[in-house]
């Protein structure tokens, strides 16, 4: 092994390790990568940038903005309303609509937008007929898993698979090419979770997810009982501040709302207004002042109370919110982020790896699956759904419709999409090409505004892309893929081709554990070809064998976005993903290898 070779495997371990515990982000580590390949080097600085000028990196931010189009569009609220009504009380029939649903939406727009879309549908579904949410969620994230073998476009390895065959001089996947497979792999998965699902349990207390009052959710974040009432008093320091962001005390009581005796009655001012605070108003907050604080504050006590919600539910919400990817809040507590300026809303409790978070949940630091119990104006839950952010509302189902801006624009947004189908099955244009006149036709027709376009593209998706490309040439022009290629063919290639086909599968869904599916898909699919070539067989079923493995991450809560989007609200355990992923992977497995050559063959 040459010592170019060394560095380069030195490199790649280390952001393997890296992307494993999951510091720094992905997207700065693929930029730390960019920057220490030319240092030393093996490759020069345009081989190394190289990945910004790939067309299908531009195909991906491109259907980034495709999927937002649907969204804002209201197509896929639609679909899940149309779930709802069609599933009635049937606990089969809702998973299996459920994964068609979600399986189909899936390949054409994010598997994780769609499942982040779907995941208070479901909630909502199962408040409303008694399901555990145990028994939908999980069948939520394996359809979104199982839409990245529907199509071409479905999910990033497929087309990094297709642009790495077009790299190696042949010819690459059609838009179809991955349905056959998606397909029997779909009916599999509803035949195998509608079995499995006992294994999810049906009467955990700790998953029942009664949602539908404001008591039920305050009792469930530890909030109940917290509640205060104080009135201001004559030459208060507080008189003339603003209502917005203020604390009391250490930072540790929160005011949501004051009220205001009229003349007739009485109003209510919530955070969100440009409200300051009078004498005689009485201030409602949450949280425990330090001791001799009301005094130094004269405020007088009126009680605790937790019936204020209920009272004034017209004006002040309370609804749970998800950090999803790409979160801005990942990695960062509330004090940091100054929540309540960014988003008008109070977060009563946080929940943080299963846990109830204790009074100083503001320092906690979040992470993708947390959730935070928001208190505020409805129209703030409103246009945080509807923005974009990272931060998805559950059950809350006025947030349909807000979220839904361009809902008159649906059959456009439907009509664009269709026209980029059509002209990448039909080759008429190349598939970037076909993306980006779907992308102008949503402007056009003013299904997406150019800010919601450029908020809607997950960049760092696309710098991870960019930062891991280099890597298979670096492999390549030091002799590592030549290397992995003998190692392979020598242990297991004198056992025939459907064995090799195996063992692939098996080595990109091991890598999948550690790194990203879109990492695995850089890393596996120049390895994979080669095999072929090296063994004299035909490199597409190796391919598709990359493909479809990179979308098979059922067997932990941490190998995709999709499986750690539905722990918090399914209440799943890690050996939950196990027990019902690790069996199915293995069936995924033995039908692809028995699939994959009888369509194509080797």
């Amino acid at each position: 092994m040459s010592w170019e070779l060394g560095v380069v495997i030195v490199l790649l371990v280390a952001a393997i390790a890296m992307f494993a515990v999951g510091r720094p982000r992905m997207d700065v580590v693929a930029v730390l990568m960019i920057v220490l390949l030319p240092l030393t080097g093996i490759l020069t600085v345009p081989e190394t940038l190289a990945g910004f000028a790939d067309p299908n990196v531009v195909l991906i931010a491109a259907l980034f903005v495709v999927g937002a189009g649907l969204a804002r569009t209201g197509v896929t609220y639609r679909l899940g309303d149309w779930l709802s009504r069609r599933a009635g009380t049937s606990a089969a029939r809702l998973i299996a609509l459920l994964m068609l649903s979600v399986a189909l939406l899936g390949a054409v727009m994010s598997s994780t937008g769609v499942v982040a879309i779907f995941i208070p549908v479901a909630l909502s579904i199962a408040a409303r007929t008694g399901i555990s949410p145990r028994q939908l969620l999980m069948p939520l994230s394996f359809a979104g898993l199982i839409s990245g073998m529907m199509t071409l476009i479905a999910t990033t390895p497929n087309l990094i698979v297709d642009g790495e065959l077009a790299r190696s001089g042949y010819g690459g996947f059609g838009f179809f090419s991955f349905t056959p497979f998606g397909l029997v792999i779909l009916a599999l998965g509803i035949g195998y979770l509608l079995f499995a699902r006992r294994w999810l349990g049906d009467d955990d207390p700790t998953a029942a997810r009664a949602r539908n009052t404001f008591q039920s959710l305050l009792a469930d974040y530890g909030v109940d009982g917290r509640a205060h009432r104080y009135r201001v008093e004559a030459r208060s320091p507080l008189i003339d501040a603003a209502l917005a962001g203020l604390d009391l005390g250490d930072g540790h009581s929160r005011v949501l709302a004051l009220e205001r005796r009229r003349l007739l009655g009485r109003t209510v001012r919530v955070t969100s207004d440009d409200a300051t605070v009078k004498r005689g108003d009485v201030l409602f907050a949450v949280g425990t002042l330090p001791e001799g604080e009301a005094e130094r504050l004269r405020l007088e006590p009126l009680g605790t109370t937790d019936e204020f919600f209920d009272a004034n539910a017209r004006q002040i919400g309370i609804a749970e919110i998800l950090i999803g990817p790409g979160s801005a809040a990942i990695g960062k507590s509330l004090s940091e982020l100054r929540f309540h300026a960014a988003t008008g809303l109070v977060v009563l409790g946080v929940r943080h790896a299963g846990h109830m978070v204790g009074d100083r949940y503001g320092q906690e630091r979040l992470a993708i699956g947390d959730t935070l119990l928001a208190s505020g104006a409805w129209d703030a839950f409103e246009k945080i759904g509807a923005s974009e952010s990272g931060y998805i509302v559950l059950d809350l189902p006025a947030e349909v419709d807000e979220v839904a801006p361009a809902a008159n624009q649906a059959p456009f947004a439907i009509a664009s999409v269709l026209i980029m189908v059509v002209l990448m099955v039909t080759g008429i244009v190349p598939n970037v090409i076909a993306a980006l006149i779907a992308c102008l036709l949503m402007g056009v027709f003013r299904c997406i505004d150019m800010a919601g376009a450029y908020r809607s593209i997950h960049w760092p998706t696309l710098l991870l892309i960019v930062g891991m490309l280099p890597f298979a040439q670096a492999l390549e022009v030091t002799g590592g893929v030549d290397l992995i290629v003998d190692a392979l063919l020598g242990a297991i290639g004198g056992l025939g081709p459907h064995v090799l086909l195996g063992g692939i599968f098996v080595l990109t869904a091991v890598i999948g554990l550690f790194v990203s599916n879109t990492a695995t898909a850089v890393l596996m699919a120049p390895i994979a070809i080669s095999v072929a070539v090296e063994a004299g067989l035909s490199p597409y079923p190796f391919a598709m064998m990359v493909a479809l493995a990179a979308s098979s991450a059922f067997m932990t809560p941490v190998s995709s976005p999709v499986n750690t989007l539905v722990v918090e609200p399914g209440r799943y355990r890690f050996g939950d993903f196990v027990r019902v992923g690790a069996p199915f992977a293995v069936v995924v497995l033995l039908v692809s290898v028995v699939l994959v050559p009888l369509l194509l063959p080797f």
